[in-house]
C-alpha cells in the first residue's frame, strides 16, 4: 500500500492507538496479521516530540507502513512543529487526539478536553496540514460531560472539514470527565453507533470511521456498512489472532490458514535484531500471549511467554518452544503445516 494513498483505498482497517500497547514491537506483530491495516502509534505529546529522544519515540520499522502517528496537545505551532518532523520521520498520517480522558490529558487541557473547544481544534489542523503533505486526521468522542451529541459532535466535524483533515475517526462514546476513570470511559458510557451514521448521512463527501465497543472483525466489517472504515482497539490487541480476517472480511479475499511456523519465526528473528540492539525479549513478546487465545495449549503459551521472557537469559528460541505447546486444530503445532 502506498504512502499517502491508504485514505483513497476503502473500506479501511485501522488498530487504535492505545497507550502502553501500541509500541513499535506490538504494530510490527500486528503487521503480520493485517497486511492492509493501517496502524497507528501509542500517542505521543508534542512536545515530546520537540524536545524528546526522538529516535526512541518515533522510530519504526518499515514493514509498518502505513503507520500514523497520534499527537496530543493543543499549542497549534507546537503540534505543527511535531507534525513536520513526524513527516520527516516517514509517517503516512498524523492523527490529533480529541479523545483521551485520562487525568494526564485533563491536567494538560488536550484529549477529550478540546471536545469543548472546536474551534481550537480547528487551528490546531489546519496549522498541521498547513505544513505537511500528508493526511492529517483527528480521532475524537461523540461528546464529553453534559454535551449534547447531536451539537458537540457536529462542531467539531465542521472545524475538522474546515481545516482540510482526510478523516474523521469517530469513537461512539461519550467521556465522562468528571466522575468516570479512563478505564470506566472505555466501557460505562453508552455506545451510539446511530449517531456516527448520522454524521456520515451530513458529510457524505467526508471519511467517517468508526471506534469503540467493536469486539472482533466480523462485528466491525457489519458495523462498518454505510460509513468508510472501522477501528479495533482492545479486541485486535487481546486477540490478535482475530486481525487475520480483515482481508476476507473487509477485503473480499478468500480465507486462508495463517503460518503461525511462519508468523514466529518472522517474530523470533525481529525479537533476536531488537535484542542485538540492547532490547529485551520479553519487550516484544509481551504483545503476543493472546495470540493463541482458545485453542488448546494457548495457557501453557501464556505462561511459558509471561514466566520465562523476562529472564535475563532468555532468547528469541523461546518463541517458538512455546508454540510447541499450541494445538492448532487438533494437530500438534510443531507438526501442523
Amino acid at each position: 500500500m502506498q504512502r499517502k494513498a491508504h485514505y483513497a483505498r476503502g473500506p479501511l482497517f485501522a488498530v487504535a492507538p492505545m497507550i502502553d500497547w501500541t509500541d513499535r514491537h506490538c504494530r510490527f506483530f500486528h503487521r503480520q496479521l493485517a497486511p492492509d491495516a493501517l496502524l497507528y502509534t501509542e500517542m505521543i505529546v508534542a512536545d515530546a516530540v520537540l524536545h524528546g529522544d526522538r529516535e526512541r519515540l518515533l522510530g519504526f520499522d518499515a514493514a509498518e507502513h502505513p503507520l500514523a502517528l497520534q499527537l496530543g496537545g493543543s499549542d497549534p505551532a507546537k503540534l505543527a512543529e511535531a507534525a513536520r518532523i513526524a513527516e520527516g520521520f516517514g509517517y503516512d498520517e498524523v492523527n490529533l487526539n480529541v479523545g483521551c480522558p485520562s487525568d494526564r490529558v485533563q491536567s494538560g487541557a488536550f484529549g477529550a478536553c478540546l471536545m469543548r473547544q472546536p474551534e481550537l481544534v480547528g487551528e490546531c489542523l489546519a496549522a498541521m496540514r498547513s505544513v505537511v503533505s500528508i493526511p492529517i486526521t483527528v480521532k475524537c468522542r461523540i461528546g464529553v460531560d453534559d454535551q449534547d451529541p447531536e451539537a458537540a459532535l457536529d462542531a467539531l466535524a465542521d472545524e475538522a472539514v474546515a481545516a482540510g483533515v482526510s478523516a474523521i475517526w469517530v469513537h461512539a462514546r461519550k467521556a465522562w470527565l468528571q466522575g468516570l476513570s479512563p478505564k470506566e470511559n472505555r466501557d460505562i458510557p453508552p455506545l451510539d453507533y446511530d449517531r456516527v451514521h448520522r454524521l456520515k448521512a451530513r458529510l457524505p463527501d467526508m471519511f467517517i470511521g468508526l471506534n469503540g465497543g467493536l469486539a472482533s472483525v466480523a462485528m466491525a466489517a457489519e458495523e462498518r456498512k454505510g460509513l468508510d472504515g472501522v477501528m479495533l482497539g482492545r479486541a485486535a490487541y487481546g486477540n490478535p489472532s482475530d486481525l487475520a480476517e480483515v482481508g476476507p472480511r473487509l477485503h473480499g479475499r478468500p480465507a486462508a490458514a495463517v503460518d503461525y511456523e511462519a508468523l514466529l519465526q518472522r517474530m523470533a528473528d525481529y525479537a533476536g535484531a531488537h535484542m542485538a540492539r540492547g532490547g529485551r525479549l520479553a519487550q516484544v513478546t509481551r504483545h503476543m500471549v493472546g495470540l493463541f487465545g482458545g485453542m488448546p495449549g494457548a495457557r501453557r503459551w501464556r505462561q511459558v511467554l509471561s514466566e520465562r521472557a523476562v529472564r535475563p537469559d532468555a532468547t528469541p528460541d523461546l518463541i517458538l518452544e512455546a508454540f510447541r505447546h499450541v494445538d492448532l486444530g487438533g494437530q500438534p503445532a510443531e507438526t501442523a503445516a
